[in-house]
């Protein structure tokens, strides 16, 4: 696991080039859950969500010479969003592969940070094009599996601390892991009484399955509204960090995701996309155990999605 030392580098790496997000309360979700809930909007982030934080910390360590060899990503559209941003920041040639049923709102969005975009069959066969790029001589930038990236992504959680001396509970939407291996490594080394809970979709869930075979799992197929928490795979380098430091992790449906993209977006007034509703719905599932006193900060991991998708979802549709 990373020292404190690094993640406070990475923080001061990125100060002066990303949004510190504010923290907003609920009373609607507070009172549902029965306890003070605060939201942590990353969906304000820079490219609308919080994947810029682990690239660019990631991407600001490259060498010369991998920068020089422009940069490979796999992604269903954040990360590929925040890989194109950060490498046209650096002046990096950027190509990202996404699955082909990817969203065009996010694939529009990497083509307009200046990357060049492959559509590229299955999660599992975008993964192997893009490994095969990397063969080709472009640099690899994982979208979580990779200790600069959680000391990036760490940075949410030392926010958070700072926003709300008093929080006890975080609750965090999981894909492969990047935030919350950030956030359950920054958790453990400066308030460690913390409890951190992940939430994956049932149709997604592996990192639920991994800490339940005791390894890090693959999935054959995964299927949810939750494209940014779809990955087929948990990274080992998160599996790790959350087998030692996060509570549990729970998993809810496309239903509640759904359920709690509503409350979200009508009570709380922030446009979120399924994957960034995923933490808020374990809460109003009850299915994260909180004691008399908690403070929850429950993080919005992304708002990249269509009005038409939402209006769909809001009416129904799961396609």
């Amino acid at each position: 696991m990373s020292d404190l030392g690094q993640l406070r580098a990475a923080r001061d790496r990125l100060r002066s080039l990303i949004h510190e997000t504010p923290l907003l309360s609920s009373r609607t979700i507070s009172t549902s859950i029965g306890a003070n809930c605060f939201l942590k909007c990353e969906h304000l982030q820079k490219t609308g969500s919080f994947k810029p934080r682990g690239a660019l910390n990631l991407m600001s360590q490259l060498s010369e010479e991998e920068r020089s060899r422009g940069v490979v990503t796999i992604s269903a559209g954040n990360h590929a969003a925040a890989v194109a941003w950060a490498a046209a920041k650096a002046r990096i040639a950027a190509t990202v592969v996404m699955p082909a049923n990817a969203s065009q709102t996010k694939a529009d969005a990497a083509r307009g940070y200046g990357a060049k975009v492959l559509l590229h069959g299955t999660v599992h066969e975008a993964f192997e094009k893009a490994r095969a790029l990397e063969r080709g001589g472009l640099t690899f930038v994982h979208p979580f599996d990779d200790e600069r990236t959680v000391e990036g992504t760490a940075s949410t959680a030392l926010e958070v601390f700072e926003q709300c001396t008093g929080c006890t509970v975080i609750v965090v939407p999981v894909g492969g892991g990047g935030l919350i291996g950030g956030i359950a490594t920054a958790a453990k080394l400066t308030k460690p009484g913390t409890r951190v809970y992940g939430v994956e979709p049932t149709g997604a869930a592996a990192m639920r399955k991994s800490l339940d075979t005791g390894e890090v799992a693959h999935l054959d197929r995964v299927d949810t509204i939750a494209d940014g928490l779809a990955p087929p795979m948990a990274g080992e380098v998160n599996y790790a960090i959350v087998r030692d430091c996060v509570e549990d992790v729970v998993t809810v449906t496309d239903d509640e995701i759904v359920d709690a993209m509503r409350v979200v977006i009508e009570r709380a007034k922030q446009w979120v996309e399924p994957s960034g509703a995923a933490a808020v719905a374990a809460l109003l599932g009850g299915k994260i155990p909180l004691r008399q006193g908690d403070v929850v900060v429950t993080i919005l991991s992304g708002g990249n999605v269509s009005v038409d998708r939402v209006a769909e979802l809001l009416q129904g549709g799961r396609a």
